[in-house]
């Protein structure tokens, strides 16, 4: 089996792997590819892929070379044209809102395999590349909002006063919300979390932070752990809730998303306003519509003297760990695919493996994929 690790391109930081998991790589009998200066972003050099049995060339080398090609983010055309029929392509790219790629992924014969859409199951959370990049996520949105606030986190009894402590609402208490709860409440914020899922009730309060309840959520258990869309009538009370907690806080964390679909908008313009000045919301739902209706992707926005940071990337300012973790993610993938003598095989059988497929054989094979498409 050959595997290439091709380079990321625009300002995306992080590798696929680092060459820690390429030494991984060859001891499972495989031969890896790295493109020139794939990991110089994340402080890995072309002599640290050697070192670790891998060999440097060309991005267009790599790809006629690599039987499977693996990236972070999805494949450019340029990338794209290279690849011969048959390649297997791992990388997020992001399905539901990719519809002309998996259309062109398809046509060239690519087998891809989405590793943001693997299965949320107990034996498929070592392969879980959301929840590692959203503790990532997590972590730098409260850091963020601590050097962007205009007060301290802690409480401090000074001989100028007692400095109260900032308060923070975290709406969403997945891996993300969890992870900021964890982070402020180190750094001495009061925390209070919203989440439609009561069952993560329990995790919120162990961290030490409140859990504000809404009557009459929709709790899927199907969804695996998910959120999932609610009620009209839910939705109002949700609002109200949202509301009287947001504008008691200094900060909001927006880490509410729902599978394939625009994230749920939480904190309302009129909820903004009435916000005190100075007061930080980060977004980390930005790139798939944001949960606070002010919120523009990818930029900073100062509305009525709130500042409002669009960020879904934070894994690109922190390169090392991010690109540690993905790799190990993929690692773990892997190994369900190649077999002790290095050989690529697919087994159907296997849930985790065929539910990350997202094309095979020129067709679409993920079902709900391929539903989004023929809508």
């Amino acid at each position: 089996m050959v595997i290439g690790i091709l380079k990321e391109e625009g300002s995306e930081n992080r590798v696929a792997m680092l060459p820690e998991s390429v030494l991984t790589l060859t001891k499972m009998m495989v031969t890896v590819y790295v493109e020139h200066d794939a990991g110089l972003r994340a402080f890995s050099t072309d002599a640290d892929y050697e070192a670790a049995g891998a060999k440097i060339a060309t991005k267009a080398e790599v790809i006629a070379f690599g039987e499977m090609l693996i990236k972070i983010n999805p494949p450019s055309e340029s990338e794209i044209s290279l690849m011969k029929p048959k390649t297997v392509f791992l990388a997020v790219l992001n399905p539901f809102f990719n519809k002309e790629l998996i259309i062109k992924l398809a046509a060239k014969d690519i087998s891809s395999f989405s590793l943001d859409v693997i299965p949320r199951t107990s034996r498929a959370q070592s392969m879980d590349i959301l929840s590692s990049m959203a503790t990532v996520s997590g972590y730098k949105a409260v850091l963020t909002a601590a050097n962007s606030l205009p007060k301290f986190f802690p409480m401090f009894m000074t001989a100028a006063g007692t400095i109260t402590p900032a308060k923070l609402l975290i709406l969403g208490a997945g891996v993300a919300g969890l992870q900021a709860i964890a982070t402020s409440r180190k750094l001495g914020a009061v925390v209070e979390v919203f989440d439609v899922r009561a069952a993560v009730k329990e995790e919120v309060v162990g961290l030490g932070a409140k859990f504000v309840e809404v009557e009459g959520a929709v709790d899927d258990k199907s969804a695996g752990g998910y959120a999932v869309e609610q009620t009209d009538d839910f939705k109002k009370k949700q609002a109200a809730a949202v509301h009287d907690h947001a504008v008691k806080s200094d900060v909001v964390i927006c880490t509410a998303q729902i599978p394939g679909k625009k994230a749920p908008v939480l904190l309302k313009k009129e909820t903004v306003e009435a916000m005190k000045p100075g007061s930080v919301i980060i977004d980390l739902a930005a790139s798939t519509g944001g949960n606070c209706e002010m919120t523009k992707n990818d930029e900073t926005v100062i509305y009525h003297g709130i500042k409002i940071i669009g960020n879904s990337s934070f894994p690109v300012e922190m390169p090392t760990d991010a690109s540690k973790m993905f790799g190990k993610n993929v690692i773990n993938f892997l190994k369900l695919m190649i077999s002790a003598k290095g050989e690529f095989t697919l087994n159907w059988d296997d849930d985790i493996v065929k539910g990350t497929c997202v094309t095979h054989h020129m067709e679409i094979v993920h079902e709900r994929v391929k539903a989004m498409i023929n809508q």
